[in-house]
């Protein structure tokens, strides 16, 4: 059996083994989901075809 080794001095946020596992467990969330994207890209299709009108960023209206 290994011999324990001293404590060392405290680093912020925690020990160099609790930030490897945080940043472990850390997952990047995509910002909008693929079904949100394609429906997005759906509606600027028909935009370019002149059935919508976006008002503003993300924000779509039927042309009238």
């Amino acid at each position: 059996m290994l011999p324990r080794l001293a404590a060392g001095p405290q680093v912020p946020g925690g020990t160099p083994r609790q930030i490897a596992r945080r940043d472990r467990t850390t997952e990047v969330v995509p910002e909008r989901p693929k079904s949100i994207e394609g429906t997005r890209a759906k509606l600027k299709r028909l935009v370019e075809l002149d059935i919508l009108i976006e008002i503003d960023t993300d924000s779509f209206a039927r042309k009238q």
